[in-house]
């Protein structure tokens, strides 16, 4: 025979079992809903993690045209008493830049002699304070006007400049030296340069004979290989052209030709100069072409189109780029770089 007090604790235990049915359902929500905010707070931990590890990691190439030093440019930098003269209105934007490049069109030294052209160019020692001023990173000194006041200038120009920091690209002591690539990294990037002229094929370095990387038709099928090793050794390979024709505004067959070429042996980046004014860019499979990026300092002060200076910027995150645009300044009547309103 079942006693009262078992019968009393049989009816609060079954009591209890019907309350906890009722509360169960509602239990079961929390917990989901606990479960779901934790999870929704450790993906944006993530997400606000992987969006500072891309910020650590993301820098910004600026890649500029021409760069003379020289004649009126001089000149208006003297008058100014003022190296800093040409960047003082830019320099914040140029501050943002990570790695800046450039082609160095006038020589900084004070050897040498004029080869003879109306048209050459050879700046002062003191003009590399410019230089370091705008924070030029590297320079192709590969160009028409390498060897305005003879290779002696040049070499003298390449000692000046790395002796700065500044690094140099598509000159050297020898054929390998001068076809070869330069590195810079930057938060973990790597950007590999190389540069080529299409002009003075005197001036081309040979086995044992300082000089320039000459490129042409003959030879053109060599940056295949000189692409390679670069991209061996780098996340981003950024190639810099001087050929074309002064003032055209569509590019010649040759820079077109060289172009496709190189971004189809691996470079990512082509920065031509030359032609004095921009002209088209274009993606062209897997990488990006800036025709020309015409003056970036230059007394041309004859027509708008000569005195406005492109720049091609490049983002670049974790080793691949991420955005590829340009921005213009305007290159005033007292050769000062101004943003273009």
């Amino acid at each position: 025979m079942v006693n009262v007090k078992t019968l009393f604790l049989f009816r609060i235990s079954f009591d209890k079992i019907r309350k906890m049915k009722k509360i169960l359902p509602l239990l079961l929500v929390l917990l989901v809903v606990f479960l779901i905010g934790k999870a929704f707070l450790t993906y944006t931990n993530f997400e606000k993690d992987l969006n500072n590890f891309d910020q650590e990691n993301s820098i910004y190439l600026y890649l500029t045209g021409d760069v003379m030093l020289n004649r009126v440019v001089e000149y208006s930098i003297k008058k100014k008493k003022n190296w800093k003269w040409p960047f003082l209105k830019i320099k914040d934007d140029l501050d943002k830049a990570d790695v800046l490049f450039g082609n160095l069109e006038s020589q900084i030294s004070d050897k040498g002699y004029n080869v003879g052209s109306k048209y050459s160019f050879r700046a002062e020692p003191e003009a590399i304070e410019t230089l370091l001023y705008a924070d030029f990173d590297i320079l192709s000194l590969a160009n028409n006007h390498s060897v305005d006041y003879t290779k002696q200038a040049l070499e003298d120009s390449l000692k000046r400049l790395e002796k700065e920091d500044i690094k140099t690209v598509g000159v050297g002591q020898n054929e390998n030296q001068a076809y070869s690539f330069k590195i810079i990294k930057r938060k973990g990037n790597k950007i590999a340069f190389l540069a080529y002229s299409n002009f003075n094929s005197y001036a081309r370095a040979k086995e044992g004979l300082f000089g320039t990387a000459y490129i042409n038709w003959d030879n053109l099928d060599r940056i295949e290989k000189d692409i390679e090793k670069a991209k061996k050794e780098s996340d981003i390979v950024v190639v810099s052209l001087h050929a074309g024709v002064e003032y055209a505004k569509e590019p010649s067959s040759f820079q077109k030709e060289f172009s496709q070429k190189a971004i189809e042996a691996g470079a990512d980046i082509i920065a031509g100069h030359h032609p004095h004014v921009s002209q088209r860019d274009e993606k062209y499979k897997d990488g990006w072409i800036f025709y020309s990026l015409g003056n970036f300092l230059f007394d041309q002060s004859f027509s708008r189109e000569t005195s406005l200076a492109k720049v091609g910027v490049v983002e670049i995150v974790n080793g691949k780029i991420k955005n590829v645009t340009s921005t213009t300044y305007f290159i005033n009547n007292s050769f000062q770089l101004e943003p273009l309103n």
